[in-house]
């Protein structure tokens, strides 16, 4: 091997050691990248699956743009950035679109993207431009009212995304603003209402009253299927007691059941 640098050697090592390749392989690609070990790996890996260099180098390019921190964290883009990548794709934070971003990317944590989520997510969507991207968000806003399995993945891929770090349920509070970024049109998602309920304001003050409990994955993920069943039929013709639903929720029929029976009745705008 031609006299290298220390560094140059350990990039070296490194390549090989992921790539389970020669010396001479990882050489090539490193020369290639300008010793630089995260776009020759990208630059590889391409090749081996047949995806143009081209994407991958554009797609790491735009990554390397939106690092916060180079030296010390050369694959993640920290909030900060990611708040100005979501601003250039011109995506809300307070709306659904930037949580299916995150889930299209599979964000590890809010507000941080990884660089293999990062080129795995664009990939799979054939975006490896800002414009590119932006015409996707564009694209993921439009659909998200209109999947309904759309719509559930980004749902339940939120759950774990905004759990505070060590926790395995979901703070009332959070799951709260959750909802109600969801389950109304104002924010890109479902309206949770019909001609004589709403179903979302009653749901939180249900929930509200019995103590803002924390919410498990279980009830959070039957929710959204709650509403998709109220908005075909707000009188739940479909709800029998014996139904393996979450107990909260089979508390909230005899809830509902209550209020309305008492005449108790609330504009829907």
């Amino acid at each position: 091997m031609p006299p290298y640098t220390t560094s140059q050697k350990h990039q070296i090592a490194e390549f090989v050691s992921c790539t389970q390749t020669k010396d001479s392989v990882a050489i090539k690609f490193l020369k290639a990248c300008g010793w630089s070990l995260p776009p020759a790996l990208d630059a590889f890996f391409a090749a081996a699956s047949g995806t143009s260099a081209t994407i991958i180098s554009e797609l790491t390019k735009t990554f390397d743009h939106y690092r916060d921190d180079p030296v010390n964290s050369p694959d993640t883009i920290g909030i900060t950035r990611a708040i100005d990548f979501l601003g250039d794709l011109k995506v809300e934070l307070d709306e659904v679109t930037c949580l299916a971003i995150a889930e299209l990317l599979k964000s590890p944590s809010m507000g941080e993207f990884t660089r293999e989520g990062w080129r795995e997510g664009w990939l799979g969507v054939g975006c490896d431009t800002i414009p590119k991207m932006q015409a996707h968000a564009k694209l993921l806003r439009e659909r998200i009212p209109q999947d309904p399995s759309l719509f559930r993945r980004v749902y339940r891929y939120a759950f774990p995304l905004s759990r505070m770090q060590g926790q395995r349920n979901l703070q009332f509070e959070i799951a709260a603003e959750q909802w109600r970024l969801f389950f109304t049109t104002d924010h890109g998602g479902v309206a949770w209402n019909t001609a004589t309920t709403p179903w979302l304001d009653w749901w939180i003050e249900f929930l509200e009253e019995r103590g803002k409990k924390p919410v498990n994955k279980d009830l959070w993920e039957q929710v959204e299927v709650f509403m998709r069943k109220s908005l075909e039929d707000e009188e739940m013709g479909w709800w029998s007691p014996d139904g393996a639903w979450p107990g909260a929720l089979d508390d909230f029929v005899a809830w509902v059941q209550a209020k309305r029976g008492k005449g108790s009745e609330m504009e829907v705008e």
